[in-house]
């Protein structure tokens, strides 16, 4: 008994120096606890206001689209016309052209007419003075007497016959005269002919000049307007890009202020798969459902490293047994030991899928990526998230694994879309041999999809 107060008391002192510590303790901690706190809840008005930004911007990046579109749609309505323009000038010009060789050529011809009405003229004069002379013998045998007839005639009958002569000779030159009468008129009325088609022709010209001249005050015109609707569509087309690239900031940052551990709650993983979606449509439940088939999102990114980059033999993390078909040589070990030296990871102490009961393994964290398709969507998810992308980070495995759904056609978000994106990004085809990975993955995404369901209530 006299042993025990001393106890007692011992421990009664032990308790109120325990007490003591732990209040102090909490005291001290309490202002870390109030910082956390703080730190974290001016955390989430950041993400809300960035949120806020990156929506306002993505509604401008919208709009840029837009005027994009109708500014295409007017430069493509201008270089329609100005192309029409141009060859209706052309046309134009070949026509004018077809024209003035046609007046050319009946300029030659009205010449030509003219050469000949002007000798049939001469000829009509000549005609005329011979019809002159013969009138003038005519007249004059009329006006002999008998006497000076028979006189100068040894016999009647030469006086008869050479009045006969004259008479003939006179009928004959009216009919020529009159032919050649006939003939210049002809000529005279087909130079009349040319000229008017002529004078048709040149009309015709100055025409098509003035419309080549009209075609080309427009053309001039639309290429005006075509040169500002150009300087227009690469305005746009700058402050779209400016804007994009402001977007992707403030994505990558927002990107960064979702806090996902290694291995996250559904909650966590429902956050960042929701915010993954707004980047690439993919559904959140699907997105799961394939990381949880992969992975169990995250928990388990594989249990095997490469040692042979030769020949793709490792060995078992766990068990350090020796196995092949660890990653395939001629495929994945290049890209591999690239991406482990620019993440400053040892390639050799890394862990990668183990092969399964056929073909290689070497897929990489909680997207399980085989390294020769991660190098094609490396850059897709750096321009995002504005740093080097890490298949190992779950952030970054989420949008890597999303990118490559939507280019399966996973964004349309029906049940074919999913299924066969599902296939595709296991095996790369849509093989029925594999179908029973695109039917897993559903029937996972039908439960993950319930209980999403839930926590929005």
């Amino acid at each position: 008994m006299k042993q025990q107060k001393p106890n007692n008391k011992l421990t009664n002192k032990l308790i109120f120096g325990l007490s003591l510590i732990l209040v102090l303790i909490l005291f001290l901690a309490l202002p870390v606890f109030q910082g956390f706190a703080q730190n974290k809840k001016d955390l989430a008005k950041e993400r809300e206001a960035l949120e806020q930004q990156l929506k306002e911007l993505e509604e401008l990046i919208a709009k840029y689209e837009a005027d994009i579109t109708k500014t295409e749609q007017e430069k493509k309505t201008l270089q329609n016309q100005i192309y029409i323009l141009r060859n209706k000038i052309y046309k134009l010009d070949l026509q004018i052209k077809e024209s003035n060789i046609m007046i050319e050529d009946l300029s030659l011809q009205i010449k030509d007419t003219q050469a000949s009405i002007d000798k049939t003229s001469q000829k009509i004069e000549d005609s005329k003075r011979k019809l002159v002379e013969i009138l003038r013998a005519i007249y004059e045998e009329d006006q002999r007497s008998l006497i000076e007839i028979l006189f100068s005639e040894k016999q009647l009958s030469g006086f008869f016959n050479n009045i006969v002569a004259l008479e003939i000779l006179n009928l004959k030159n009216k009919e020529l005269l009159e032919n050649i009468k006939s003939l210049k008129t002809y000529l005279e009325n087909q130079k009349q002919s040319l000229d008017e088609e002529k004078e048709d022709l040149e009309r015709m010209v100055k025409i098509q000049i003035l419309q080549k001249q009209e075609s080309q005050a427009i053309k001039k015109k639309q290429e005006y307007f075509l040169k500002l609707t150009e300087a227009e569509y690469q305005k746009y087309l700058r402050e779209k890009k400016e804007t994009e690239e402001k977007a992707a900031k403030i994505r990558a940052r927002i990107f960064e202020l979702i806090g996902i551990p290694e291995a996250p709650t559904f909650g966590q993983a429902y956050e960042l798969a929701k915010y993954v979606e707004t980047i690439t449509g993919i559904r959140p439940a699907f997105l799961l459902a394939i990381l949880k088939q992969e992975s169990n999102i995250g928990k388990n990114v594989g249990q095997c490293f490469l040692k042979n980059p030769k020949t793709g033999e490792g060995v078992v993390a766990r068990t350090g047994k020796k196995i092949s078909r660890v990653m395939k040589p001629s495929r994945d070990v290049q890209p591999f030991l690239a991406i482990t030296k620019e993440l400053g990871r040892d390639p050799y102490n890394t862990l990668v899928s183990c092969p399964m009961s056929y073909g290689w393994g070497g897929a990489m964290g909680p997207a399980q990526f085989i390294p020769s398709t991660w190098v094609l969507y490396k850059d897709k998810v750096e321009k995002i998230i504005g740093r080097p992308a890490d298949p190992w980070v779950i952030k970054d495995a989420f949008l890597a694994c999303a990118l490559y759904l939507k280019d399966c056609g996973a964004d349309k978000q029906t049940y074919n879309s999913e299924w066969r994106a599902a296939m595709i990004y296991f095996s790369g085809s849509t093989n029925k041999r594999y179908s029973f990975y695109g039917n897993s993955v559903m029937k996972l995404a039908l439960e993950i999809q319930k209980d999403i369901d839930i926590i929005e209530k």
